[in-house]
């Protein structure tokens, strides 16, 4: 994989974004994590499908793209990860309002994983 911007990201951002995926992560894996999300956030189908969020492609590693958002967030320095933070939680406040809790899920989760 190369390495790609995310979109609306500053230029700072995403050289911070390069430097994270260069050393700790996969290159491109965080704009290629974007795009999954937003694709199944916004997804056609009115039903909340689990299993859609997760990477489909094995050169982007395991699991689900929102996990990997949540790995670069926190391992990002503060400026690059607010701004990677408000692409995020718009995401996520689409698929809060698509989504209802889970009650049977494990409430060790992540949130995104105890909604359908």
């Amino acid at each position: 994989m190369r390495y790609r911007d995310v979109p609306g990201l500053s230029g700072a951002a995403n050289a911070a974004v390069r430097v994270l995926e260069r050393e700790r992560l996969t290159p491109g894996v965080v704009s290629v994590a974007m795009s999954v999300w937003s694709a199944r956030v916004h997804g056609t189908e009115r039903r909340w499908r689990q299993w859609e969020a997760e990477f489909t492609c094995p050169c982007c590693g395991g699991g689900w793209a929102r996990d990997t958002l949540q790995e670069a967030l926190s391992l990002l320095p503060p400026r690059a990860s607010a701004e990677l933070r408000a692409q995020v939680g718009r995401l996520d406040e689409v698929l809060l309002g698509r989504t209802h809790h889970e009650p049977a899920a494990d409430a060790e989760s992540a949130w995104w994983h105890r909604r359908c």
